[in-house]
């Protein structure tokens, strides 16, 4: 049996779910057509989903194709959960990106489209919706040309474009089709299929070229490939009725109930379920073999990314969507403030780019925007029956270290109320770096465990520096050291009054860290994101005057093809809402911006919005 992984990724509302349900009927895994005006779509199994008519959880389902069993996972088209999209990726064996011949290219399709082309991933370009009024499949391969990649071959022709009749048929093949196969294979070159998700017209053309121009994975049967140790990739984390389940990208050898198995967290762990994707479900199997997705339940300690045995090359497909640019407060009533928090930081595991900060009684989540915004309070209140208020979202800062600060207190000295000597210094690092926390002073000096609860509280209180924003990057240096041992007076129990515990070392580090930070004084950072607009040339000097109002800097522009103009450059993340609500206006409606993380930098505010 071979297995190929797919990705169905589109712009919201191109059609994909529609395209995902019509794959598994056309290979009759289900009976009738779900649709998403409806809420009964297979793959959108979540309540909110239904709801709204919109992939928010990657999902997977496996359907035949000839030979090939084809996994195929139904990805999120929002921007707001652009992270879904990210995991799936890591996954993929190859890609269809669906279009719509009525809108066409969009600002998500280019997003996607160079996601997939940094993954160096096989993809099918699917122009859907041929049969809806206004449908432009005659122009579609020069857009996708013109704006996706160069490297495209339409494989089909369209008639009866624009009506309920719509058709295709394929072009003559001369020795084509096996040349575009290879190419395909190795990414080099993108075959062009057009239908419709709703009519049926071109899925069972699409089905069949799944295996064609997509290269596909063979589970090895009793070969070397299946007796190597098991390897894979942990790419979602959800939970089913309480119990944890790891959904694993096998690569090779064999998973199996009751395997011990090593996550890279220092201790393994034992497979207590074990369910493989097929037909449209989830069956419970003894064993996971290569390329097949399984649904693991039993470790503990899986978090998204992490390796399921030794490492092979490709299972740290680098991530290459950034963390999120907003934050909002989130905040419930005195006695679900604990609740909210577990429930958070339970979502959080799930998506590793949602995180969650709590100082005192304030919890602060990280997120891609304001329906993601939305989407959470409504999944807290239906899953963990937590009524959440959400603050504003605004744009996530951090502080950023300027200099080098230290500061000491002797335990029992100069107001030092605690069991506990502690000197910290703080240093700034590059970006990007991280917290590390090091020792100057002897670790046989005192117990470990007192060493843990200095380092673990510096962690967590650098979460909010002297501005009230997270300190990210930072080299933090233990350099003094004191306790007291185990006391006590004559013929009586320890006496916590005369000796050193975790606590009086959790209660000073705060107090040490603050000093040493404030010496070393911060700054203020923001997230800046690169742009990259495309409009008509006569509308170059207005959007130019919109970005530099912004708080923006157009570094560069180019007439590409058809006379469209390529404006590149920067942006505070703060001024994204904006300068998209207002390209439209600016440019007839024809403007498409995209945007993407760069980096942090001191804040500049926009000189107008």
């Amino acid at each position: 049996m071979s297995y190929l992984n797919l990705g169905i990724v589109a712009h919201v509302d191109a059609g994909k779910t529609s395209l995902t349900e019509r794959l598994l009927h056309h290979s009759g895994v289900i009976d009738r057509l779900g649709s998403v005006d409806g809420g009964d779509t297979l793959t959108d199994s979540l309540a909110l989903e239904r709801e709204r008519g919109i992939t928010i959880r990657a999902s997977v389902a496996s359907f035949p194709a000839g030979d090939v069993t084809v996994n195929v996972l139904d990805t999120p088209g929002h921007p707001d959960f652009i992270a879904e999209v990210d995991r799936s990726l890591a996954v993929l064996d190859g890609a269809v990106l669906v279009l719509s011949a009525v809108e066409g290219v969009q600002a998500q399709t280019l997003v996607l489209m160079r996601a997939l082309q940094r993954l160096r991933l096989p993809v099918i370009v699917f122009v859907n919706k041929i049969d809806r009024r206004g449908a432009r499949p005659e122009t579609m391969a020069d857009a996708v040309a013109r704006r996706l990649s160069p490297d495209v071959l339409p494989v089909q022709r369209v008639l009866d474009a624009g009506t309920p009749g719509a058709r295709v048929e394929p072009l003559p093949d001369d020795g084509l089709r096996a040349w575009l196969a290879g190419e395909s294979r190795r990414g080099a070159a993108h075959p062009v299929l057009f239908g419709s998700a709703v009519t049926g017209v071109g899925v069972s053309e699409l089905a069949a070229a799944l295996g064609t121009y997509l290269p596909v994975v063979a589970d090895g049967g009793g070969t070397a490939e299946v007796e190597d140790p098991p390897s894979g990739v942990v790419f979602a984390i959800d939970r089913e009725d309480g119990r944890k389940r790891a959904f694993v990208r096998m690569r090779s050898g064999a998973l199996q109930v009751r395997d011990r198995i090593d996550l890279g967290h220092g201790k393994s762990e034992r497979i207590t379920g074990l369910r493989v994707a097929h037909r449209g479900t989830l069956d419970p199997r003894s064993t996971a073999r290569p390329g097949q997705i399984a649904v693991v339940q039993g470790l503990a300690t899986a978090r998204v990314g992490d390796v399921v045995g030794p490492q092979r090359p490709g299972d740290e497909r680098a991530s290459q969507f950034p963390p999120p640019s907003y934050e909002t407060v989130v905040d419930a009533s005195p006695g679900e403030r604990g609740r909210l928090y577990a429930a958070l930081s339970e979502l959080a595991e799930q998506d590793p780019l949602i995180r969650v900060r709590r100082r005192g009684e304030e919890i602060t989540v990280s997120l891609y925007g304001e329906v993601q915004r939305e989407v959470l309070a409504a999944i807290l209140q239906r899953e963990y029956r937590v009524d959440a208020r959400f603050g504003e979202v605004r744009t996530a800062r951090t502080e950023r270290l300027v200099g080098t600060g230290h500061a000491l207190e002797i335990k029992k000295q100069d107001g030092n109320e605690f069991h506990a000597t502690i000197g910290l210094r703080v240093e700034p690092v590059a970006p990007g770096s991280g917290v590390t926390f090091e020792l100057e002073c002897e670790r046989g000096s005192m117990p470990p465990a007192f060493f843990d609860a200095t380092e673990d509280t510096v962690r967590r209180e650098l979460a909010r520096g002297p501005l009230h924003w997270p300190v990210p990057d930072a080299r933090v240096v233990m350099t003094h050291s004191g306790y007291s041992p185990r006391q006590s007076h004559m013929h009586q129990k320890f006496n916590k009054a005369m000796s050193s515990t975790g606590a009086d070392f959790r209660g000073l580090a705060p107090r040490v860290l603050a000093a040493a930070v404030r010496q070393a004084g911060t700054v203020v950072c923001e997230p800046v994101h690169r742009f990259v607009i495309e409009l008509p040339e006569d509308t170059v000097g207005p959007v130019a005057s919109l970005v530099g109002r912004l708080g923006g800097v157009p570094f560069e522009s180019g007439v590409g093809s058809g006379g469209i103009v390529v404006m590149r450059g920067e942006i505070p993340a703060g001024s994204v809402a904006a300068l998209q609500r207002d390209l439209p206006g600016l440019t007839h409606g024809e403007g498409m911006c995209r945007t993407e993380h760069d980096r942090f930098e001191p804040v500049r505010e926009a000189v107008g919005a």
